[in-house]
């Protein structure tokens, strides 16, 4: 950047940012893939940016250097100018960018991470209706994954079999401590030589062990749980889950939780109840007694921090997801968890990042794909990973009505089945168009949008998912332990039309209605549809919800045992019933749960 942009720095002031009206925003282009997508995502930006302000407000971009354009013009991977530039001006987003090959950069990434302590990974997890899934209800993920970004086996502190420095580290060990040392299988050259002569290979006299080092702090743990509580505080998350291997690596992952505990319980009481808190109450005064203040505690709205270990969340995550809320894991369980949830939403894809030092403010949002070189320049590739991370970028920087639009006119976007060739090979009667031509149909929804000429989403279906207070335990033939704990709930008076495409596209059979004058709660089912609708040959187009719905709602409460509750559904002729606590829906019960419990 050789001379001074228009615009002004980001600022941050008494720990708050100060995000002037014309903010200068550093951007790396990406490699391969990268230049199509910034093209189509910077006119997302700009075009949201413009409609949520009237003009009074747009970013000033520069362009800074990194990856191949980087070395291709100065001879250098990642140039000093471009860490400085990001260092003076706070936020910025970036595209793919290449491993090097060879020695020096192990990762860019995990370089820029590493220069402006970019110490959080923060990877929110959602489904847009209608993007292809390989599970059955992945509009039940809905998690925001904290995972610590400058610790752990990420440092790069590793040294190759055989070499001088692993041979050093071997050698520390076998005489300073030699019980530890003998736990390394292949240490010694007489244990390799052994198993060679098993296997008939002649013996080699020498021993290669390649060795990591695993750094995991106090300090590094507690701030990454500060920044995970902190956010379910200012978005009203119900739970977070501490993710961790410690039953095997106790001190590193092990303490992670110990210390990820201690630290909600010191420095945020007020707000949160962690089940550290209820073991150490059930061994003072019993079970029911920790039970009973656990709820209490939730009933005030306290949030849940509980833990799980790290094998048994990957099973969770797809068996039962609506269980999950804010997720802090240490930095290579986050990594893999991040893009296996990824996976169950459309993939990485459409997967936004961001990496943030919440203490200085400093932040890079970014694609959490590769180059895909084979690619490049075809105008082809979904842009949906950059245009979401631009998003949480905007919403970062307190600009939430154009974050706001960017995704309502990407959810109508994908509604219209409009999309890229990756969603469009998965999605019946889709229509494929070039990654500049997505930006441009996302772009034109806004516009629709802001103009009032379709329906914000968030008007046509108010709070989209009624999520009960994570953590309480039901009894295990109860209703409770089996329900669907997500539910979505509609106005009666929005579009039949509209919510039917909602109900395909998220794989829903049913929908929860508001209460009417009288204040009771409905429901519309797909079995409704095809009743009053397809069977009387009527035309959909007109119609509400209001004109489909059953009152008032059948419900049962969450500790009605799964044999009355199945011998009501027979007596009634029905598939599903409202699970309701307090007046209000928390789940449905259905045939298919009851069935998938009995054969469980």
């Amino acid at each position: 950047m050789n001379s001074t942009p228009a615009g002004e720095a980001i600022q941050i002031v008494n720990g708050r940012l100060q995000v002037p009206d014309h903010p200068i925003i550093p951007f790396v282009e990406g490699d391969g893939t990268g230049r199509d997508i910034w093209r189509a995502s910077v006119r997302v930006f700009d075009a949201a940016v413009a409609l949520a302000y009237g003009g009074k407000r747009k970013i000033e971009w520069v362009e800074v250097l990194a990856g191949e354009k980087a070395f291709q013009q100065t001879g250098n991977w990642l140039p000093d100018e471009t860490i400085e530039i990001f260092q003076k001006y706070l936020v910025g987003i970036k595209g793919p960018l290449t491993t090097p090959v060879g020695g020096g950069i192990r990762s860019l990434n995990v370089a820029l991470r590493k220069h402006l302590d970019l110490y959080v990974c923060q990877r929110p997890v959602r489904h847009f209706p209608g993007v292809p899934s390989p599970v059955k209800h992945p509009e039940k993920v809905d998690m925001v994954i904290f995972r610590e970004n400058t610790e752990d086996v990420y440092t790069g502190i590793e040294y190759r079999g055989g070499s001088a420095e692993a041979t050093k580290i071997i050698e520390f060990l076998q005489r300073e401590f030699p019980k530890d040392f003998d736990k390394i299988r292949f240490g010694t050259p007489e244990k390799t030589d052994e198993f060679r002569q098993l296997i008939g290979e002649a013996p080699e006299g020498r021993i290669e062990v390649g060795i990591g080092i695993k750094p995991i702090s106090r300090i590094g743990t507690e701030r990454i749980m500060a920044a995970a509580i902190q956010y379910a505080i200012n978005y009203k998350r119900k739970s977070i889950t501490i993710m961790h291997k410690g039953n095997i690596q106790k001190f590193t992952e092990g303490a992670f939780r110990d210390w990820a505990y201690e630290y909600a319980e010191r420095a945020f009481g007020d707000y949160v109840y962690t089940w550290a808190q209820w073991e150490r109450t059930k061994a003072a005064r019993g079970e029911a007694a920790a039970n009973a203040e656990q709820k209490e505690a939730l009933a005030s709205g306290k949030i849940l921090v509980k833990d799980t270990i790290a094998d048994i969340i990957f099973q969770q995550v797809l068996t039962r997801p609506d269980e999950f809320d804010v997720i802090v894991a240490p930095n290579l369980n986050g990594d893999y968890l991040s893009d296996a949830l990824a996976a169950q939403v459309g993939g990485i894809g459409i997967a936004p990042g961001g990496n943030i030092n919440y203490v200085t403010g400093h932040a890079i949002f970014e694609a959490t794909h590769g180059t895909a070189p084979k690619y490049a320049d075809l105008d082809k590739v979904n842009p949906g990973s950059v245009i979401l991370s631009g998003e949480m970028m905007l919403r970062y920087m307190g600009w939430t009505e154009a974050a706001d639009l960017i995704i309502a006119g990407l959810e109508r976007t994908i509604a219209d089945k409009t999309v890229t060739y990756d969603f469009a090979r998965l999605m019946e009667g889709a229509r494929e168009v070039k990654t500049s031509e997505f930006g441009s149909l996302i772009i034109a929804n806004m516009e629709k949008i802001a103009a009032g000429q379709v329906p914000h989403p968030e008007e046509t279906f108010g709070p989209e998912i009624l999520r009960r207070a994570d953590g309480k335990v039901y009894p295990h033939d109860s209703v409770g332990a089996v329900m669907t704990r997500a539910v979505v709930a509609v106005p009666a008076e929005a579009s039949l039309r509209e919510t039917a495409i909602y109900m395909r596209g998220r794989n829903i059979h049913s929908v929860i209605v508001k209460p009417d004058a009288s204040g009771q709660w409905g429901i519309m089912t797909m079995r409704d549809v095809l009743k009053k609708v397809v069977r009387e040959g009527r035309a959909v187009n007109g119609l509400t919800v209001g004109d489909l719905t059953s009152r008032p709602l059948l419900s049962v409460s969450p500790e009605t045992p799964i044999a009355e509750c199945a011998a009501l559904m027979v007596e009634r002729n029905i598939r599903r019933l409202a699970v309701v606590e307090n007046g209000e829906p928390i789940g449905i019960i259905s045939e298919t749960d009851i069935f998938s419990h009995v054969a469980e």
